[in-house]
């Protein structure tokens, strides 16, 4: 997983633009509505959203890519990007909110278990979280090999998991779930192609 992102960021520089997600927008509105002051990113890439959200919060990034890092600590240079993986990473402060946008479905169940179970200790007590997946309505969904359920192969070398609102509800059953939607969102490569993906997001408290 790190050698594919590694090997693409170092090709590709600043894969998706420079123009944050869509749902930036609304991770904003609903942070400061619960007057979120620190945010960790999860999957910080090289800080396409990131600089944004560092307009209005604190941010603190993880990454496991060292390219990725390496052009964030060059471009959003408001923020702190710590170059670790999501999964083992340990860290001296609790905060307010996690953002995490389309990195949970690249990985199996239980990895995808741990990185939850994982925001319970990055969060304070009364933290907001809000992650964003891919989608069961997604056009890749179904295609290629099937690794476990709704996790597919569907690039050589590539595979991700396609949530319905159910099985993103049952991920998060440990925690209090604020909000969840689906989205579409067109991707803007830098080699000036596009595409759209279909995507779920879920918003959640930690008790």
């Amino acid at each position: 997983m790190g050698s594919y992102w590694e090997d693409r960021f170092q090709t590709e520089g600043k894969v998706w633009g420079e123009t944050p997600s869509v749902i930036t927008t609304k991770v904003i509105s609903s942070f400061r509505q619960r007057g979120v002051k620190q945010v960790l990113v999860l999957g910080a890439g090289y800080g396409r959203n990131t600089k944004e959200l560092a307009k209005y919060f604190k941010v603190d990034g993880i990454e496991v890519s060292g390219a990725a890092v390496k052009l964030a600590r060059e471009w959003d240079t408001h923020s702190n990007v710590i170059h670790a993986s999501v999964l083992d990473v340990k860290l001296p402060q609790k905060y307010d909110a996690v953002f995490c946008y389309n990195l949970l479905h690249l990985f199996k169940r239980q990895e995808r278990n741990v990185i939850i179970d994982k925001c319970s200790e990055f969060l304070r007590k009364g933290g907001s979280g809000f992650f964003t997946v891919f989608s069961d309505e997604d056009s890749s969904c179904g295609k290629g090999s099937l690794l476990e359920p709704n996790t597919y192969e569907y690039k050589q070398g590539k595979f991700a998991h396609f949530f319905n609102e159910l099985d993103l509800s049952h991920h998060f059953a440990n925690y209090t779930i604020l909000d969840t939607g689906s989205f579409r969102e067109q991707l803007h490569y830098a080699h000036e192609h596009s595409t759209w993906i279909d995507l779920r997001y879920v918003s959640f408290l930690k008790d």
